[in-house]
């Protein structure tokens, strides 16, 4: 590139400045949250595994079946009727998102993000099985040979592994099951389907790796609107760190003459510019520049700090889980306005959930208008509407339905197609039927109905219904018969 295009500096830290790509072997810094973390990732890893083999009211606890416009979560199942249901479980699920980053800052990108849990705990822990742990410098010497080989068909395995749990949580642990078990001939486009998902999740983890997080995530730069400087993330404390600088090789005269100290000319800060923090970092960038959007919160950077800080007698915690405020002012406040905001929206989306899903029957009920002509008056003087009645069966068994108008006795219902009342688990079948009423009771032009659906005996929802009609004292006899408008 020249020089005259190179940034003064670097734009990306997965890129150089000549526009290469920077490929980044970050070292390994044991400690408390490191290990913490390491229980963490194992313990979700086995829990996305079991949760497509775990049914809850003989369904799965997850299974997002998009052919079949069908969701269920946790023995629920909702339906394309259910749109209010999704739209309140989907806001909650932001609304707690936005809770956590507000308290937490990005604890789920660093502790249970996917990406990061497979990335860093399966991935590379494979790659430097094979090419050994990088160092300071994260100089590692790529594998060769059969060593390469071994590593890719490693990667190839683990990418099939979470490819197949993946499509488990959209067709069902028994399609899945079917799908491996039979000849590719036999599902040719699902084969192809699962070839895709598996290459996709060998590019993702074998080649973009940590790009995902600082190019393809949108949640970095979203956290500019869900942090402010009382949230918590890992920052570096410049007035105890700074001016950093190399540690003294002088030695105390006296006392622990073991311990490197800086001596009092010197007068620097804690921070000895080891660059430890900068080489541990999965993302590659410098804690100490502070708050940036590649940061996901692993806390590989306070490990990596307070193993030095020990080394040189220093307390640890130069670099730390806290906030920008209490870094800066020494003081942090928990109770500020959007934790309280964010909490009472919570509260009010899961209230107004659980209400509507108490109220679901074991039946939704729809009536919609008739096509065609809205009403017709007989010969015999009475008035006849067309009527829809769209019904979706929720229970596992087929169900017989029945209509009817309990409170207009004089009103009569018709139905055209009595096949149609036997619905199957999970269908939708539209009812047409036609109610008669005598022309006197309209008045205006219309009057009101309830329609009583009944199932098993129960009766599984009532609608009211407004019929449209003539006006009786206008009605002329000549008229009957005809189609009014």
């Amino acid at each position: 590139m020249p020089k005259l295009l190179e940034p003064e500096q670097r734009v990306l830290a997965t890129l150089n400045q000549d526009g290469s790509r920077r490929w980044l072997r970050p070292r390994v810094s044991k400690g408390r949250f490191l290990t913490a973390r390491r229980v963490v990732a194992y313990l979700l890893i086995a829990i996305f595994t079991a949760i497509p083999y775990i049914t809850i009211n003989s369904k799965p606890a997850i299974l997002l079946d998009i052919p079949a416009r069908e969701f269920t979560f946790f023995g629920f199942t909702f339906l394309p009727t259910d749109t209010l249901l999704l739209a309140l479980f989907m806001l909650t699920v932001f609304v707690g998102i936005f809770l956590i980053t507000a308290l937490f800052g990005r604890v789920w990108c660093g502790w249970a993000c996917p990406q990061t849990v497979y990335m860093e705990f399966l991935y590379r822990p494979i790659e430097r099985l094979l090419e050994g742990a990088p160092g300071k410098k994260q100089t590692v010497k790529r594998a060769s040979g059969v060593r390469k080989f071994v590593k890719y068909a490693l990667f190839l395995a683990a990418s099939m592994f979470l490819a197949h749990i993946f499509l488990a949580y959209f067709v069902g642990i028994e399609r899945l099951s079917t799908w491996v078990t039979q000849s590719p001939l036999e599902h040719p486009t699902s084969f192809i389907v699962m070839v895709a998902v598996t290459a996709l999740m060998l590019f993702d983890f074998g080649f973009l790796r940590e790009q995902v997080c600082l190019v393809a995530c949108p949640y970095g730069r979203f956290q500019s609107v869900m942090l402010d400087r009382n949230s918590l993330i890992v920052t570096y404390d410049n007035k105890r760190g700074e001016p950093r600088g190399k540690i003294s090789k002088r030695r105390k005269k006296s006392g622990d003459v073991g311990l490197p100290v800086v001596s009092e000319a010197d007068a620097r800060g804690d921070c000895i510019d080891c660059k430890m923090c900068v080489t541990t970092c999965p993302t590659g960038i410098d804690i100490r520049d502070g708050l940036q959007m590649e940061c996901i919160g692993c806390a590989q950077c306070i490990d990596a700090c307070d193993a030095v800080m020990e080394k040189v007698g220093k307390p640890r915690g130069l670099i730390r889980y806290s906030s920008q405020a209490a870094v800066e002012s020494g003081r942090w406040r928990m109770v500020r306005p959007r934790v309280v905001l964010y909490p009472a929206v919570l509260a009010v989306l899961v209230s107004a959930f659980v209400l509507t899903l108490s109220q679901k029957s074991t039946a939704d009920v729809t009536l919609l208008r008739g096509l065609g002509r809205p009403f017709m008056v007989l010969d015999d003087g009475r008035v006849s509407n067309q009527l829809r009645v769209k019904v979706t069966n929720r229970s596992k068994e087929t169900q017989a339905y029945t209509l009817s108008t309990p409170l207009l006795e004089s009103a009569e219902l018709l139905v055209t197609d009595e096949e149609r009342l036997t619905v199957a688990p999970g269908e939708t079948q539209t009812i047409d039927a036609l109610v008669l009423v005598p022309a006197e009771l309209f008045a205006d032009g219309s009057v009101s109905v309830s329609v009583q659906v009944d199932a098993g005996g129960e009766t599984i929802a009532t609608k009211k219904y407004r019929l449209v009609g003539p006006d009786p004292d206008r009605l002329r006899p000549e008229d009957e018969g005809e189609p009014q408008r």
